[in-house]
């Protein structure tokens, strides 16, 4: 009869087994977890089938996908911000530098469309070519001064022709604004002399008008003199005492002093 003897198992195969054990609860929490999907505020998710774009949009809260099979992609619907800079020629063919600020938002019914036509670097790849374009074709509208002194309708300009550009996409333009137009060197200089020029031109014609006023006021003293030396003139021909009325009215009340051996001119009544 032969005997049976146990064998041990050996030290490390109560450890591997332990091990496949941790493994299979990793994989398992990692499905688990992959199965869930929370969508934050002011986000969607465009639910992904096998890297298909479904149509389905997910809004704000949590979903449960397939593992493996779904993938969803979180897009930004809030306000956002993006500038850019374009170089462009005016009307009379200045260079002009300018620095455009987009406020924006997607759309939350066309963000699908938007990841699947342009992808999550749509700004760099469609709203930055948008911009130029439309400040190359705004720009050439309006001459270089005009640029400066009509900025308000430049930024309209623009703003509707963004409008046009990127609403049709599913990116809505909420505001435009300019922050910065630089011109060369050359026509800067041009306008600060033109600039000079008409500051010193406005101050000459203010310097002409005072003096035509001072010069009219002189007049008009002079006349207003020359009237009153007439009057006193044919008053003093009708009456020839009214050179001391004057006197009089003139008079401070004060007696004259004489000193010396003079006789006094004015004789004093008394009683």
């Amino acid at each position: 009869m032969v005997k049976k003897f146990d064998v041990p198992e050996p030290e490390w195969f109560g450890w591997r087994k332990y091990l496949g054990m941790a493994i299979f609860l990793i994989i398992f929490l990692v499905l688990l977890f992959n199965t869930v999907v929370i969508i934050g505020p002011g986000q969607r998710g465009v639910l992904l089938e096998f890297g298909r774009v479904t149509g389905e949009v997910y809004g704000e809260g949590l979903h449960i996908i397939i593992p493996i099979v779904h993938n969803v992609p979180i897009m930004d619907v809030r306000t956002q911000k993006y500038e850019s800079d374009a170089t462009a020629a005016s009307k009379d063919l200045q260079d002009t530098y300018t620095k455009v600020a987009l406020n924006y938002h997607l759309s939350p019914d066309n963000v699908n469309e938007i990841y699947q036509t342009l992808g999550p670097a749509y700004a760099d790849r469609y709203i930055s070519p948008a911009i130029q374009e439309v400040v190359k074709a705004s720009t050439a509208k309006f001459n270089a001064e005009e640029l400066i002194t009509q900025r308000p309708i430049v930024k309209d300009t623009i703003e509707e022709g963004l409008k046009e550009r990127l609403n049709s996409r599913g990116i809505i333009v909420e505001t435009v604004s300019i922050t910065d137009f630089q011109f060369s060197k050359q026509f800067t200089e041009a306008i600060e002399s033109k600039v000079t020029a008409q500051q010193l031109a406005l101050k000459a014609e203010n310097d002409l008008k005072r003096i035509k006023i001072e010069a009219q006021q002189a007049i008009e003293k002079a006349k207003g003199e020359s009237e009153a030396i007439r009057i006193i003139n044919e008053e003093l021909e009708k009456s020839p005492q009214y050179i001391e009325f004057l006197a009089t009215q003139k008079w401070d009340g004060k007696l004259p002093l004489v000193t010396g051996d003079a006789t006094p001119f004015i004789q004093i009544p008394t009683k």
